[in-house]
């Protein structure tokens, strides 16, 4: 037996509420889901990022979300001490229930990125433009009043609308960014400190849904992003912190999300030649506030990070499955020395 009238309900509260925008708890994964002013600024010369996720495991009907970016710097001397762009492309596609209700998404984004002078900061700005289409098919649903008694009978006239008008948009997000890396102005290993802090704003240009031909359209809401990081060695020994806050607001609705890693470095790089670069294990704890917690693993090895998560609901969600969310990151940085290395000097 299919419960679809819940996925129903699900459905036409996206439209109503315009909360549906994609989202991950590998929130450090997904930089240009995050700021487009984070396109290029990162210690490397390309990185490539591959995100997928597996909502409500638990649930009769599942929802997949998968996000692809890669991005790349331009101009960026050897020393990283002159002003340099970055260039990103991203797209993601989001799909789920039965009725296949989603949106798909391409983007490029381009930022401006400039290091002051050797000090450890950096401050970037980026614009994001983007391509999207949503659409669904409501006649692949069920409703209650279709029950004969044994099983759900298409044939029975359930009275409800039966057809979503698919559209596409253009969308439009911009950015700000501060990095501060003490590692590029101090060698002692137990100085290695780096904070960042960002602020950005998606669909600025509140592009219009209209999901019945004929109908009246409603704007999506803009959603604005803040965030800020630390990593951290703790004293001489091999271990770190990294924490991370992400804020988000879309109209009426906020999200909170927090975590917090404990990384332990098993191969320690040499801070003065660049002859090698640090790999660690790491392993943590998010949480997104009066909904959920997500214990996460991550590893990082000659330019590869995977990372894996689970997402545990603690909201009234729980009530409707009972599985979680299983999502997994996985990147790669062309650096000096990371396994597929392609050497273009210092940085």
């Amino acid at each position: 037996m299919k419960v679809n009238q819940i996925i129903f309900g699900f459905l036409f509260l996206s439209l109503n509420s315009f909360a549906q925008d994609i989202h991950f708890t590998q929130m450090a994964q997904t930089p240009l889901l995050i700021n487009p002013a984070a396109a290029g600024v990162f210690d490397g010369w390309e990185r490539i990022i591959i995100n997928h996720r597996n909502q409500w495991l638990g649930a009769s009907t599942q929802f997949m979300t998968t996000n692809i970016s890669g991005d790349m710097n331009l101009f960026k001397s050897d020393r990283n001490d002159k002003a340099y762009m970055g260039l990103g492309v991203m797209f993601y596609n989001d799909i789920g229930g039965d009725s296949q209700f989603g949106q798909r998404q391409g983007s490029v984004t381009v930022s401006g990125i400039l290091p002051m002078g050797g000090t450890g900061h950096t401050i970037s700005a980026g614009i994001q433009g983007g391509f999207a289409n949503r659409s669904g098919n409501a006649s692949a649903l069920s409703f209650r009043n279709q029950w004969d008694g044994e099983q759900f009978n298409p044939l029975n006239i359930s009275g409800e609308q039966n057809k979503l008008a698919g559209f596409n948009y253009i969308d439009a997000s911009a950015g700000l960014y501060y990095v501060f890396d003490g590692s590029q102005t101090n060698f002692r290993r137990k100085s290695d400190f780096k904070f960042q802090l960002g602020f950005s704003g998606y669909h600025l240009n509140a592009p219009e849904f209209k999901f019945n031909n004929g109908g009246v359209g409603e704007r999506l809401m803009r959603k604005y992003i803040g965030h800020a990081g630390i990593v951290t060695d703790l004293g001489d020994s091999k271990m770190a912190l990294d924490a991370n806050v992400v804020q988000t607001i879309q109209g009426p609705h906020m999200e909170t999300l927090l975590g917090v890693m404990l990384r332990y470095r098993f191969i320690n790089g040499t801070l003065i030649t660049g002859n090698s670069q640090n790999a660690f294990f790491g392993i943590g704890l998010y949480t997104r506030l009066n909904d959920a917690i997500m214990p996460s693993i991550l590893i990082d090895y000659k330019g590869f990070q995977f990372g894996l998560s689970y997402d545990v609901t603690l909201s009234a969600l729980r009530n409707a499955y009972n599985g979680g969310s299983l999502e997994f990151s996985l990147s790669y940085v062309n650096r000096n020395h990371a396994l597929f290395k392609k050497r273009r000097g210092k940085f």
